[in-house]
C-alpha cells in the first residue's frame, strides 16, 4: 500500500455539491487496469497481506491495493466469476456484511466501459461521509425528491439515464435483504433495458452498467462510455464524487460541469 496524494475541491451543479479529487494513485491504478485486460488475476491468488476477512463460503474482502480513498475494500468472489455476470444473492449478502460495520457506500462497476479494472467479480466498499461538514452522500438531498412507481422510479434532478429502488438496508437480517436488494437490482436492469444473456450457462449483462447501493436504495446508471473529456468515470462519479489525475483534467470539468460529464457517460 503507498500513501495516497489528494487534493480536493468542490463544484455546486444542480443542486449537487460534487467532490472532485485530484489523486496521485490514478496513473497506478491504470497501470494495474491494463494488467487485469491483459489477462492477469491479482484476486486469485490474492495478496495476503492485502487480506481483511473471510466474509462468507463465497466471499473475502480485500483492501484495494490502488486505492483511491482510504479504507476503500474489494468484496472478491473466491472462485473466478465474469465483471459482466449478473449480481447474485450471495453477492449482495457479502457486502450488505460488511457495509452493517461502519458506515459506507457500495458499489460496482459493471464491465470496463463502466470503470472496472479488473476481470474478475469484485463489488466495492468506501466509507460516508465523502467530506466532513457536508451530506452523507453529495446527492442525498436530490433522492428525497425521488418519483417512485411502484418499487422503482427516477430522481429528477439526476441529468443522467438511471433508475432508482428505495430500500431500507438494515431494516431486516441481511439474508432477507440481501434477497430483496437482488430483486431490486434485477427490476432496476430491466427499467434501463438491460437483459440477463446465457454465456456458458452463466447469466451476463447485456450491456454496461454502474451500481450503487447507498444507505436510502440503489441506483443503477446505463453506460455509453468510460471515458469523457479524457477523464475516467467509474460509479461513485454518478454519487457526486469524481477523481482527475491532473490540473488539465480539474479544469475539464470546471469547463464542462460534473452533471454534464455524467450525462455524456451514461447511456442517451
Amino acid at each position: 500500500m503507498r500513501p495516497i496524494e489528494t487534493v480536493q475541491s468542490s463544484i455546486v451543479d444542480g443542486g449537487v455539491r460534487f467532490l472532485v479529487r485530484r489523486v496521485s494513485s490514478l496513473a497506478r491504478k491504470d497501470t494495474a487496469r491494463a494488467a487485469g485486460r491483459a489477462g492477469g488475476n491479482p484476486f486469485l491468488p490474492y495478496d495476503p497481506d492485502l487480506f481483511v476477512a473471510d466474509i462468507s463460503d463465497t466471499h473475502v474482502a480485500l483492501l484495494n491495493k490502488f486505492n483511491v480513498i482510504e479504507h476503500h475494500l474489494l468484496i472478491v468472489t473466491r472462485r473466478f466469476e465474469a465483471q459482466e455476470s449478473l449480481l447474485n444473492v450471495a453477492d449482495f449478502a457479502a457486502l450488505l456484511a460488511c457495509m452493517a460495520e461502519f458506515g459506507s457506500i457500495g458499489f460496482y462497476n459493471g464491465g470496463a466501459a463502466a470503470g472496472a479494472s479488473q476481470a474478475h467479480k469484485h463489488l466495492q466498499i468506501v466509507p460516508l461521509p465523502f467530506v466532513e461538514g457536508g451530506p452523507a452522500l453529495p446527492i442525498s438531498p436530490l433522492i428525497e425528491s425521488a418519483r417512485i412507481a411502484g418499487a422503482i422510479g427516477t430522481i429528477p434532478g439526476l441529468a443522467f439515464a438511471h433508475a432508482f429502488a428505495p430500500l431500507e438496508l438494515f431494516a431486516a437480517p441481511v439474508h432477507e435483504t440481501a434477497r430483496a436488494a437482488c430483486e431490486r437490482y434485477r427490476a432496476l436492469l430491466d427499467a434501463v433495458g438491460i437483459r440477463a444473456l446465457d454465456v456458458d450457462g452463466e447469466p451476463r449483462q447485456s450491456a454496461p452498467y454502474n451500481l450503487l447501493v447507498m444507505p436510502a436504495g440503489l441506483l443503477l446508471v446505463p453506460r455509453s462510455t468510460e471515458r469523457v473529456e479524457g477523464i475516467s468515470i467509474n460509479a461513485l462519479g454518478f454519487a457526486g464524487s469524481l477523481f482527475v489525475r491532473d490540473d488539465a483534467q480539474m479544469r475539464i470539468i470546471d469547463r464542462v460541469g460534473p452533471m454534464n460529464l455524467l450525462r455524456r457517460a451514461a447511456e442517451a
